[in-house]
């Protein structure tokens, strides 16, 4: 990024940081799903579920996490499907700015966003009695790996809005990425699935990045499932990266 995309950059963000504080209902909505869910696995169906010797909201945290993340990641695609809509792009074309910093202005700001929501969740699933007796190292892993994950998914939805042809449809695209998590060991050990879903399970991105985040947060040994769910998440970032910016030059032309 040079030192100009970077000034526009800030500037851009410092915009887009505003509209979300003027609407603070948007964190507030992500995160009351995923919410939401935490309370009904833990107190509803946790006591019938098996999941080792651990309390089921320690199980359970990391799966939904990346729930947070998917849900907070449709309002990107809805904010830059109403740029897009009400012409703010045409207008910063005419302006003497980096065409990037635009569309990283946004990914910025669903960083920002995710993070807040994530606090939050992480604060209620401590208030249900989540504890962890991991490091500031396996703290700072943990909060690596989903930043990762969120600037990935981010820049799929990054695409979402600029191909979107109504508001629905840039925000409908995270249905399926929540969904995910479900067929993943997130909510279960994937041992206890049928054998097709549970081929499926263990090969998505979802179960290696809830394994690696699991087992940080128990202190236990990682093993190659932390390099899993980094490639994961840097292959997604790269060709998601790469798709939007084609998406937004054709979209600009």
């Amino acid at each position: 990024m040079t030192t100009r995309t970077f000034r526009d950059t800030t500037v851009l963000l410092g915009r887009s940081l505003r509209h979300v504080l003027r609407s603070p209902d948007t964190i507030i909505t992500t995160a009351i799903m995923p919410i939401a869910m935490l309370l009904l696995f833990v107190y509803v169906f946790g006591g019938a579920i098996r999941a080792g010797s651990q309390p089921y909201v320690d199980y359970l945290l990391p799966g939904i996490l990346l729930i947070t993340i998917a849900s907070g990641i449709s309002y990107t695609a809805f904010r830059l499907f109403l740029d897009l809509k009400d012409g703010i792009f045409e207008r910063f074309q005419s302006m003497p700015i980096a065409r990037p910093s635009v569309l990283w202005a946004h990914v910025l700001t669903s960083l920002v966003a995710n993070l807040v929501s994530l606090a939050v969740v992480v604060g209620v699933a401590v208030l249900m009695g989540f504890r962890s007796q991991a490091g500031l190292a396996a703290w700072l892993a943990v909060a690596g790996i989903l930043v990762l994950f969120t600037l990935a998914l981010t820049w799929l939805a990054v695409i979402a809005g600029l191909s979107a042809k109504t508001v629905d449809g840039a925000s409908a695209f995270a249905y399926p990425l929540i969904f995910l998590p479900f067929l993943s060991s997130a909510f279960v050990p994937t041992d206890t699935m049928p054998a097709p879903v549970r081929a499926f399970a263990e090969h998505q991105p979802v179960t290696s990045i809830v394994d690696a985040i699991r087992a940080l947060f128990a202190q236990q040994p990682v093993g190659g499932a932390i390099w899993v769910a980094l490639a994961w998440c840097a292959g997604i970032l790269v060709v998601a990266y790469g798709l939007a910016m084609l998406a937004y030059r054709r979209r600009i032309a």
